[in-house]
This record gives structure tokens, C-alpha cells and sequence, in this order.
């Protein structure tokens, strides 16, 4: 098997993207908020929801991140054919 190196920059790159993710989650739940007029507090007390949400938007992402870089390796490899 082949051993995978996560460098520091791929660490950086990965936890600014799930903070992007928890920030958008954040601001989602402060829109519901907003618009079902909902009592201020909970921003605190769903705070569990929007970290679960934060993590599925990042999974999302990674699915969509890894199909890209699936097809680009696929065309790359057709074109050394």
C-alpha cells in the first residue's frame, strides 16, 4: 500500500475550507433566525446543529472535490493514450 503524506500546507488548505463550511452553516442558521423570527438564543443552543451541518456541507464538498479530480485524472490519463 502506498503511504499518504498530508504536508502542512494540505492541513491548512482543509481546515480553512471546514471553517468556510462552519462559518456558511452559522450564517444559514442566523438566516433562520431572522426569517421564522425565532428567539436570539438559538444561536447558542443550536450550535450542535450547525457543527453537524458544517461537517455535511464539507462532505458534500469533499464528494464534489474528489469527482472533479477523478475526471481530471481521467482526461489526463486519455490524453497520454
Amino acid at each position: 500500500m502506498k503511504d499518504y503524506i498530508l504536508t502542512a500546507k494540505r492541513q491548512k488548505k482543509e481546515s480553512s475550507i471546514l471553517l468556510c463550511c462552519f462559518i456558511l452553516a452559522f450564517l444559514l442558521n442566523i438566516a433562520a433566525i431572522i426569517i421564522y423570527q425565532s428567539p436570539w438564543v438559538e444561536v447558542v443552543s443550536q450550535i450542535g446543529y450547525v457543527v453537524l451541518v458544517g461537517l455535511v456541507i464539507y462532505a458534500l464538498l469533499l464528494i464534489l472535490r474528489l469527482i472533479i479530480f477523478s475526471v481530471k485524472a481521467i482526461i489526463r490519463h486519455r490524453k497520454k493514450q
